[in-house]
């Protein structure tokens, strides 16, 4: 399917006002500033959040001619954006074919799961053991906005907060080494993290799981708190799995 004006109501541009939190994550990820100053960056974080949001889907063509009249720019601006995304695993590039939203196949997709799920339990492991009560706090605020998030179904709101609560568990946990893996796998899986929170009864299952986890960290129970974030993870991975979505090629 190609991409035309339907996917976006014309230019995007980099004022950062105007920036959405997902937006503003694939700025981080990608170690970019988060005032964008150019074409390039604007379509990069459109079209990664389209992907991410469900917007786009895998297989959906990226025409580099439309994408370019979108955002009233020339190709090349277009082209950079696209090998950004490409190398972040979210677009593919074939010769003497259009760029299109990339497939996850299946084996790959579990095995992001799983590496995830490690890591985080270690993140996990390493609050309990190194946080103070007030860095601890910190997280609860995060837990208080997903809270409300999830009383008023605000689905994206959601995700994004849920994504900042796992960005600030990885950065108090004071592992740079483990942050840097996260974020260079996690940026592949959050279109499927997306899809997971937006199935049915997903949602009230996440706050639960949140809240529990909160509490262990309150606790200082740390294996309890690891036990906590891998079984959410695996939740996660298995509502992917039961929604239908494989990977493959339709």
């Amino acid at each position: 399917m190609a991409m035309d004006g339907a996917a976006g109501t014309g230019p995007v541009l980099p004022v950062t006002a105007r920036l959405t939190a997902g937006e503003r994550e694939i700025l981080r990820v990608l170690g970019r500033s988060q005032e964008p100053d150019s074409v390039r960056d604007a379509i990069l974080v459109s079209i990664g959040a389209d992907i991410i949001e469900g917007r786009l889907h895998p297989g959906d063509d990226l025409n580099s001619v439309e994408l370019a009249r979108r955002f009233r720019s020339s190709r090349t601006p277009v082209r950079e954006a696209l090998a950004t995304l490409e190398r972040e695993g979210l677009v593919e590039i074939a010769a003497r074919k259009r760029p299109r939203v990339r497939r996850l196949g299946i084996d790959e997709v579990r095995e992001i799961y799983e590496l995830r799920g490690e890591l985080y339990g270690l993140v996990s492991r390493r609050i309990v053991e190194h946080c103070t009560d007030a860095q601890l706090e910190e997280l609860g605020a995060v837990q208080a906005e997903l809270e409300a998030a999830g009383a008023g179904r605000e689905l994206d709101r959601y995700f994004w907060l849920n994504v900042a609560f796992r960005n600030t568990e990885a950065r108090l946990a004071a592992n740079e080494t483990v942050r840097g893996v996260l974020d260079s796998v996690g940026v592949r899986t959050l279109h499927l993290r997306h899809l997971s929170l937006s199935l049915p009864g997903r949602l009230d299952t996440s706050v639960a799981d949140h809240r529990r986890l909160m509490q262990a960290y309150r606790d200082r129970e740390s294996e309890l708190a690891s036990a906590l974030t891998r079984s959410i993870v695996r939740r996660g991975l298995a509502a992917v799995e039961r929604s239908g979505w494989t990977g493959a090629a339709g």
